[in-house]
Formats: structure tokens, C-alpha cells, sequence
């Protein structure tokens, strides 16, 4: 087997895998409920910091570094 063949087997067995995963959160109300909570504590948390983050770097990129001013 190939390294290339062995990541194509590896990436269908995570999808078959992250597949099954949803069909079983989306069928019981208990885990949807709680995949829905989680959802909204990572969006208001770290996901909040690492778009504050990008924001912030993309600003700071932005600048000019030869010392010349933009109007």
C-alpha cells in the first residue's frame, strides 16, 4: 500500500466515522441539546479570542513598514 493510498483509506474511515457521529447527535434530542450547548460556549469563547486575534493580526499587517504614511 502506498502513503498516498493509505491517506485516501484513512480519510474515508474518518469521514464514514464523523458521519455516523452526526446521524447519532442529530437523532437523540439529549446529545443535540448538548452538541448546541457546546456550540455556543466555543462560539462566545475561544473562537471569539481567535477571531479577535486574526482581526487584530490582519490590522497590524496591514500597515505600511517603510515608514511612509497612507491618507
Amino acid at each position: 500500500m502506498t502513503e498516498g493510498q493509505a491517506r485516501t483509506t484513512a480519510n474515508v474511515i474518518l469521514t464514514a466515522a464523523a458521519v455516523g457521529a452526526a446521524v447519532v447527535v442529530l437523532r437523540s434530542p439529549s446529545l443535540r441539546r448538548l452538541a448546541w450547548r457546546l456550540a455556543r460556549t466555543y462560539a462566545s469563547g475561544p473562537f471569539a479570542v481567535f477571531a479577535a486575534t486574526m482581526v487584530r493580526d490582519a490590522w497590524d499587517a496591514s500597515v505600511p513598514r517603510d515608514g511612509v504614511s497612507v491618507r
